[in-house]
């Protein structure tokens, strides 16, 4: 059966919000590497409404030659949950309205992982769902103060095992959880 993992940028007070305005200066090969290890493990992609928006208004204008990256994002199939969206306009994307029913049946198709980025609220409430398989942290040395968090009040406790820790050498974290 496959898994549903999700991936994440991290502070070390818990935000995940605009992980481009201040997870650059950690980024080196070692997060690179990381970072790949899990995009190559799946061969779909899992994406809450808000960060499908924010991913269609950019990959699908990115040059392949480019940025390799590009022709990955936009090649690879795309599952959004959303009750809003009705014509996504992003290549491969399907549309699941009925979560806790779709993606049962998705994880029982074969393939590889269905991978995450992005996404808290969509990764908060497959947690609090025991829809979510594993949830890789990259916790980033910095306290940021203010912005979305990723967990927030009211998910209630969730016990998680600790299956994999590394430390890169900018200090960052690279911290794996399955459910306990």
């Amino acid at each position: 059966m496959r898994k549903i993992v999700a991936g994440l940028f991290i502070s070390l007070d818990g935000v995940v919000e605009a992980p481009e305005t201040w997870h650059f200066p950690y980024l080196n090969e070692e997060m690179e590497q990381a970072v790949a290890a899990q995009m190559q493990a799946a061969d779909v992609l899992l994406l809450g409404r808000r960060t499908y928006d924010v991913f269609a208004a950019h990959w699908p204008h990115q040059d392949a030659s480019a940025d390799p990256l590009a022709e990955t994002m936009n090649a690879t199939p795309k599952y959004v949950v959303s009750t809003t969206l009705t014509d996504p306009t992003w290549k491969n994307t399907t549309v699941l309205r009925d979560p806790r029913a779709d993606l049962p049946r998705l994880k029982e198709l074969p393939g590889k992982d269905i991978g995450m980025s992005g996404s808290p609220a969509l990764v908060s409430w497959l947690l609090r769902e025991g829809l979510l398989d594993e949830l890789n942290l990259l916790v980033h040395p910095i306290v940021l103060g203010a912005g979305r968090r990723l967990f927030e009040e009211g998910i209630g406790q969730i016990p998680l095992t600790l299956t994999k820790s590394a430390t890169f050498s900018t200090g960052v974290l690279n911290l794996t959880y399955t459910r306990a």
